[in-house]
């Protein structure tokens, strides 16, 4: 027989016992937990490291927070919320990931994320390539001229930034105009086909928040809030996030 001992209980002041009484359902605890299996049953991150969201509610409520930090099954949560969905009592899993996510220190987090998530900082283009407005608009005015050439159908075309009053705002994944422009070209297509009216900003145009995967709270709101505040000055009606 093992020697190891595993002590159980959360001491007191546990971190992550406190934020679980206050994320379950309406001040519940954690015997609303069924230990059903649900959660686990479609989360992509099931197995990996070892974990799955039933194993990682139950060190929380253990008290095991030194494993929850040790351990980086939290970065590989997508935050998709369908733990929350199967959950028969409704129990936010994805919120005590995201604290786990945030008790680590900045500069120890995933460096993928953390850099996506400063060069998405360094413009107001809000773009994780850091690309820059005007590059941007180049990019755009480019690829659009090239199919409006090739492509008599779709002579008339458009690809407008900064178009005051359309209905829609739309953004665009950040990797696209900078390695692979074509890949914009058939969203342009379908808007144009169905007449929509639209358009992108110069400002907060890039399409991921990776501050949000980072649990960076300052930095997540000023990705979407820059996004949203271009959106109201152009007077646009209609927030489509194309990520």
């Amino acid at each position: 027989m093992s020697d190891d001992v595993i002590k159980l209980g959360a001491k007191k002041g546990s971190t992550f016992m406190d934020k679980i009484a206050e994320i379950l359902p309406e001040g519940g605890n954690l015997n609303l937990c069924l230990t059903c299996g649900a959660c686990s049953s479609g989360c992509p991150a099931t197995g990996l490291e070892g974990l799955d969201p039933r194993k990682f509610l139950r060190k929380a409520a253990l008290g095991l927070d030194d494993d929850i930090r040790k351990s980086n099954w939290a970065w590989m949560c997508t935050l998709c919320q369908r733990c929350i969905y199967v959950c028969p009592m409704k129990i936010d899993i994805p919120q005590l990931i995201y604290h786990a996510r945030a008790d680590r220190p900045r500069e120890e987090r995933p460096k993928g994320i953390k850099g996506s998530c400063d060069m998405a900082l360094r413009n107001e283009s809000c773009s994780a390539m850091g690309t820059p407005p005007e590059d941007f608009q180049f990019v755009v005015e480019d690829v659009l001229k090239e199919y409006q050439e090739a492509q008599p159908d779709f002579a008339e075309m458009q690809a407008p930034i900064d178009k005051q009053g359309a209905y829609f705002f739309l953004n665009q994944n950040s990797r696209e105009p900078v390695t692979e422009p074509d890949e914009m070209v058939p969203l342009w297509k379908i808007l144009h086909i169905v007449g929509a009216d639209w358009t992108y900003g110069s400002k907060g145009w890039g399409g991921e928040n990776y501050c949000m995967f980072l649990a960076d709270n300052q930095a997540w709101e000023h990705i979407a809030r820059t996004a949203a505040q271009q959106a109201d000055h152009l007077g646009c009606k209609i927030f489509l996030n194309t990520e």
